[in-house]
């Protein structure tokens, strides 16, 4: 080969001396951005929050009424995200869950678990940091209350 030759075909990619660049610039993670919605982290921290052993429901009194004649309607489905608000940023978000104790439960300890089981699972499938996750407890479930959600669906006759 004649140096003109040489000058003029490419370089192999595997020299040590030419590091191997990618179209566009940049590594490809880089490129473009993530939008994550409220209603997504609402469902992941309502997931997260129903796993903790203490928990009973989740929501008032009155959206668990309606959860519950929409859990009956038919396609209706149980709303994972009832009880749960959840403001999202680019990188944090903050929670404000509102849930239903089984009676004899420590409550402190109840609302630490939440806590703690909801920044794992967030943080985790999201990558969102999460700022503060604020529970507010407005019932407490007693042994021989009658509850909407442990009613058995009616039969038709």
């Amino acid at each position: 080969m004649t140096e003109a030759t040489q000058r003029n075909r490419p370089e192999s990619p595997d020299k040590e001396s030419s590091p191997l660049v990618k179209r566009g610039g940049g590594a490809p993670a880089t490129r473009g951005r993530t939008t994550i919605a409220d209603g997504v982290v609402e469902k992941i921290a309502g997931m997260a929050t129903r796993d903790v052993a203490g928990v009973h429901a989740m929501g008032s009194g009155l959206s668990r009424t309606f959860g519950a004649v929409r859990d009956r309607v038919p396609g209706g489905g149980k709303s994972v995200t009832r009880g749960v608000k959840a403001e999202v940023g680019e990188s944090q978000t903050a929670l404000d869950l509102e849930i239903v104790v089984e009676y004899g439960v420590s409550i402190s300890d109840v609302a630490r678990d939440v806590r703690e089981n909801v920044v794992a699972a967030v943080e985790r499938m999201t990558g969102l940091e999460v700022v503060e996750v604020n529970i507010a407890v407005s019932d407490v479930k007693l042994p021989d209350e009658v509850d909407d959600e442990d009613q058995p669906e009616p039969r038709l006759h």
